[in-house]
C-alpha cells in the first residue's frame, strides 16, 4: 500500500465510521503528511507497513530539533497512533509500531477566563447602530449563555430552538446531538436579531434554517467569530489574549464557581470525559491559592 492511498482510506474511515468533523480530518492529514516529509527527506522508501518503530523514534527527534511546542507533538503522535490503530484494524498491518511511542509531557494548560464584569465591558462596547451590532451581541450573549464551541455557534439552526422549553439543540464533535438550556437574556437578543435578519435582502439557501449570517445572507465562518471577538476585545479594553472559547470557558467557571454539579456542567459543555470538565474546578484551586498567597500572613 502506497502513502497515498492509506491516507485518502484513513479520511474516509475516520468520517464514516468515526463521524469527525472537517477540521479534525484535515488535522489528522497534516500530521501524517508531516511524517511522509520527513521519509521523504531522508530518502527513506518505505510504504506504511514497513514503517518500525525505530523511524517513528528518529521523526520524533526530526519534529523536536524544529523546536515544535510538546503539545503540537503531542497532537502529531496522536495522528500517527490513529492512522496506524486504522491499519491494524483493516488488517494491513498485525503489529502496531506506534505502541511504545512515548507522548511528551505537555501538562494542562488553565484557560483564560473572563469576569462577569470583563463579559459587559464586551457587550457594552457594540455598536448597536452598526447594521451587524444586534447580531454581535446575539452571538457573545448565546457563546456565553450556553457555553458552545464555534462550530456549534455557526452551524446553529433555526429549527433547533426552542426557546419556550429554554433549550437549544447543538451538534457536537462527532456530530452528537445535545440539548442545552439557553437563558432569557440570550433568547431576547437572538429575537431582536431576528428582526434584522428578516431585512437581509436575499438569504443564500445554505443559510436559511442557520441563525447566525453575514450581510450576503450566508452561514459565518469561524474566522469571521474570532475577529468579531477579537475587535470587541480590543474596544472594551480587555488585555487578556482571548477568543470565542474564552466565553465557553467563562461559562463553565461561573457554573461550577456558583456551585453547579459537574455532571451537569459536563452534559451541558457536551464532554465525553468529566476529567476534561475537571480542569474547571482546577481554576477554583488556583483561585484559592493565590488568595492565601497574597492574604494569610504565613504564606
Amino acid at each position: 500500500m502506497d502513502w497515498e492511498s492509506a491516507i485518502t482510506q484513513f479520511k474516509n474511515f475516520i468520517k464514516l465510521e468515526k463521524g469527525l468533523s472537517q477540521n479534525t480530518i484535515m488535522s489528522y492529514e497534516r500530521d501524517i503528511r508531516k511524517f511522509v516529509r520527513f521519509l521523504e527527506i531522508n530518502n527513506l522508501k518505505v510504504s506504511p507497513e514497513e514503517i518500525t518503530l525505530s523511524h517513528l523514534k528518529d521523526f520524533i527527534g526530526w519534529i523536536n530539533e524544529m523546536e515544535l511546542h510538546a503539545r503540537s507533538q503531542a497532537r502529531i503522535i496522536s495522528g500517527l497512533k490513529a492512522f496506524y490503530k486504522y491499519l491494524i484494524i483493516e488488517d494491513y498491518i498485525d503489529k502496531d509500531p506506534t505502541m511504545l511511542l512515548e507522548t511528551p509531557n505537555i501538562g494542562r494548560k488553565l484557560p483564560e477566563v473572563l469576569s462577569i464584569e470583563e463579559i459587559d465591558r464586551i457587550i457594552g462596547a457594540i455598536d448597536l447602530s452598526n447594521p451587524q451590532g444586534q447580531r454581535n451581541k446575539a452571538i457573545i450573549e448565546t457563546l456565553y449563555s450556553c457555553g458552545l464551541r464555534v462550530s456549534e455557534l455557526i452551524n446553529l439552526r433555526i429549527t433547533n430552538l426552542f426557546f419556550k422549553d429554554g433549550f437549544i439543540k447543538v451538534s457536537g464533535k462527532g456530530n452528537k446531538e445535545r440539548l442545552v438550556p439557553i437563558g432569557q437574556k440570550a433568547i431576547k437578543e437572538i429575537q431582536f436579531y431576528f428582526q434584522d435578519r428578516n431585512l437581509l435582502s436575499t438569504i443564500d439557501k445554505s443559510g436559511e434554517n442557520i441563525v447566525f449570517l453575514n450581510r450576503r445572507g450566508k452561514p459565518l465562518t469561524r474566522v469571521m467569530i474570532f475577529t468579531i471577538v477579537k475587535n470587541l476585545a480590543k474596544k472594551a479594553g480587555i488585555k487578556k489574549n482571548i477568543s470565542p472559547h474564552t466565553f465557553r470557558h467563562s461559562f463553565a467557571t461561573h457554573l461550577i464557581d456558583g456551585g453547579a454539579d459537574l455532571r451537569a456542567v459536563q452534559e451541558m459543555l457536551g464532554h465525553e470525559s468529566i476529567i476534561t470538565t475537571e480542569i474547571y474546578t482546577h481554576l477554583d484551586r488556583e483561585y484559592l491559592r493565590d488568595t492565601i498567597i497574597r492574604f494569610h500572613p504565613r504564606a
